[in-house]
Parts: C-alpha cells; structure tokens; sequence
C-alpha cells in the first residue's frame, strides 16, 4: 500500500498503542525518525517517506491521538508525553541514535527528545516548529483552522472542497488528507494547539548539542529569518536554511525540501 517496502508495526508506549510505518527496514546505515505534525497522521506523509527510503530506512509514527494509534479520553498530549511515544518508537523499532526529522508539531517534539536525554539523536532536522508560547507571539493558524478542516473531512469533502485551501497540492495528497483528517482526535488538536501556546520551546533548543539543521518556510510566518538565524546561534552545531515554500514545505516544494536534508546528511 505505501511502497518502498513500508510495514505498519505496533509498540508500547507506557499504556499507549502506538502504531507507526517502517520504511526499507533492511536498508544499512543510520535509520531516520519522521515526526509528522498536528494533523498529519503517518500515511499522509508516505510521499516524503519513500523518498527518503532511497538511501536508509526511514520510520513514521502515528502520533498519539491520530492515524492508527491509541485515541481514548484523558491522554495526554504534551511534549513529554510525545517525546515519551518517540524514545517508544525508537527502542521497538531498534533505531539505536537515529536521525530524527520533525516537521512543525513535529519539530518541537525532535527538539524536546534530544534536549530531554542528549545524545538520543545522531542528527537533528527542525522544519518550521512553532516557536509560540509563554510571552510569545501566537502560533498564527487558529485552533477552528484544523477544527474546521477536520469537520468538512468528516462530513464528506471532496477533492475540489478541498484544492481551495491546499492549491498546489496532487490530488493523491489531497485524497489522503481527507482520508486521514477524521482520524485525528478533536481532544489531541485541541490541546496541541493549546500547548503550543502554554510549553516554552526555547529552553529546547538551546540544550540541544547535536548537529541541527532548522529548516524554515521563506512564505509562511511560522519561522521568520532572523528568528532561525537566532535559533541556530542557540546550537553549538545548528544552521538555518529557507525553503521557498508555505508551512506544508514538502507539499508545496519537496524538491527543495529533499536537497536540503540530504546536503545536511551528507
């Protein structure tokens, strides 16, 4: 179903099922992580994944709450209980020190794994992680946003509903969103989106000592320059690059996306 050899396993985390996708398992070399975001469960990124499986195997979990893993009332959804499902992720699948790739959400929880216990991650890749919370600016997509997109999926949107709010987008890529948005719990995007707000990433990034690459959008507000020119200052081996590409990066320009991880990986 999803190419390149990719099986969809289970582990557990704590008392949490978390399911995730494995991408050439066989592949030789240092493993690669992909930590989606707010509302992107695993499959909705197997476009990106099988690419990156050309060269190495490359692991995306279901975070909690959405796609296939555990969704009941009452889990909780803040950095430690992700970074909590990754380190799961990490020791079921054998990633040993993986490269860890986070896009948005995703990128604050790659930040909050490696600063919580050092040396979990060989590598660091941070795509435009929302930098709001205490005294900061507000994450600039608003909560009924994702709730709003969520609901139309779920009474039955179609591909064109949908090609308005994501322009550049296949109609594959669009399918699979509307496939996958009803999976994603309202209580795990309202509380991530509340997070955001309430969980200082910062402390993060300045403990962070693994070589980092933060790749920011140059056309969305998530990351301005001279924010990912200060973020990377904050890392002994952190460096920024812009993509020419709104928040979804890789939907929007995955080419450019791509080039710059394998530049940093190589």
């Amino acid at each position: 179903m999803f190419g390149m050899g990719a099986r969809g396993r289970h582990c557990m985390s704590g008392d949490v099922r978390i399911h995730y996708l494995d991408f050439n398992p066989a592949a030789p070399g240092t493993p690669l992580l992909l930590l989606p975001g707010i509302t992107s469960p695993a499959a909705t990124w197997a476009f990106v994944a099988r690419r990156l499986a050309a060269k190495r195997r490359v692991v995306v979990p279901d975070i909690r709450g959405r796609g296939l893993s555990e969704c009941r009332p009452g889990l909780g959804y803040g950095l430690d209980d992700y970074a909590g499902d990754a380190h799961a992720v990490i020791a079921a699948a054998g990633l040993g020190r993986p490269v860890v790739l986070g896009h948005s959400m995703g990128a604050r929880i790659a930040a909050h794994l490696e600063a919580g216990q050092p040396g979990t991650c060989s590598r660091l890749i941070l795509a435009d992680p929302p930098l709001s919370g205490p005294g900061r600016e507000p994450y600039p997509t608003p909560l009924q946003s994702y709730i709003g997109a969520r609901d139309a999926a779920c009474r039955g949107a179609t591909i064109e509903d949908f090609r308005k709010l994501t322009p550049g987008w296949s109609d594959e890529q669009i399918a699979l969103r509307l496939q996958w948005l009803p999976t994603c719990a309202v209580e795990a995007i309202v509380e991530t989106h509340r997070n955001f707000h309430a969980e200082d990433i910062f402390p993060s990034f300045a403990r962070i000592s693994c070589p980092t690459l933060l790749i920011h959008a140059a056309r969305a507000r998530v990351v301005p320059a001279g924010e990912a020119a200060r973020i990377a200052a904050l890392m002994p081996q952190g460096r920024a690059e812009a993509v020419d590409a709104g928040h979804m990066i890789p939907w929007e320009n995955l080419d450019d996306f791509l080039q710059a991880i394998e530049r940093f990986l190589d």
